[in-house]
């Protein structure tokens, strides 16, 4: 009975020493398991490419930094990125990190950049949303028509972020008919709390799908308060001109290409929101 005792002991020694060198290991590799998670999660779910510089957390404390994050425009678009995040400081509970939820107590991201750039076919942001939708729909966490599923495995970790933080950021708006020129406006401050804490935990893309959305939702706000019209005339004034000169004499021809331009400019002030 007593050799028996010992040998379950033992066992259970060896088992112990197991979960501690397990917890270790995960504790030791939060760094490059998050910067792996980062870039392939946000890459999939956003259709663009994603990108994480530096992550550095401290394993006993649970808070850090991350640096470098980008995310790429999707296809069709000609800036350089969408979303150039500044100084992202996070806080996780360490505890947590071996669960099945992991629980981030906060997030901050200070100084964001957003590229607003109009295309043919509408906004890189809403086109970022669009690729998040489909995501979610074929995951089953979404039907076509907006509608929000019971929640099934995406096959990531499950995530609760008590408090999310979003200061100081800009929009640089950017347009073709702008002729390179860009407008800048300062974003509203964001923050979001318990993402994710009402259903036990949250997919990656259920966390992105919320952030983006309260993102794009305060772009399009700050966007409309530009005075985009002006902008438009300035440069439609000036392609007039300039048709004017190329084209004098030439009948009907001028009278066209002003028509469309003034058609293209209408468009565009009212994707801003701006009075036609």
């Amino acid at each position: 009975m007593k050799r028996g005792l010992l040998i379950g002991g033992g066992i259970v020694g060896v088992l112990i020493i197991a979960v501690v060198v397990i917890v270790v290991f995960v504790l030791s590799s939060l760094d490059s398991l998050i910067k792996e998670a980062v870039e392939t999660y946000g890459s999939e779910i956003t259709q663009a490419d994603v990108r994480l510089d530096n992550v550095k957390i401290e394993a006993t404390s649970g808070k850090g930094a991350l640096s470098g994050l980008k995310v790429g425009n999707p296809k069709g678009f000609e800036t350089e990125s969408a979303f150039r995040l500044g100084e992202v400081s996070v806080s996780l509970d360490v505890g947590t990190v071996t669960e099945d939820v992991i629980v981030i107590n906060e997030i901050i991201i200070a100084g964001p950049e957003v590229t607003y750039e109009m295309a043919s076919g509408g906004t890189n942001i809403d086109a970022l949303q669009r690729n998040v939708d489909s995501y979610m729909e074929s995951k089953g966490l979404k039907s076509k028509g907006g509608k929000a599923e019971p929640a099934k495995d995406e096959g990531g970790p499950k995530l609760v972020i008590s408090n999310l933080y979003i200061k100081g950021g800009k929009a640089n708006v950017s347009a073709t008919i702008l002729k390179g020129k860009t407008m800048t406006v300062p974003l509203p401050d964001i923050h979001l709390k318990d993402i994710g804490k009402d259903k036990g935990g949250a997919s990656p893309g259920e966390v992105v799908e919320k952030v983006l959305g309260s993102v794009t939702k305060g772009i399009k706000g700050a966007v409309s308060t530009l005075d985009l019209g002006k902008a438009m005339d300035t440069v439609t004034e000036g392609a007039k001109g300039a048709v004017e000169s190329v084209t004098k004499g030439a009948g009907g021809a001028t009278g066209t290409v002003t028509e469309g331009a003034d058609k293209a400019t209408g468009a565009i002030k009212k994707l801003f929101g701006g009075k036609q």
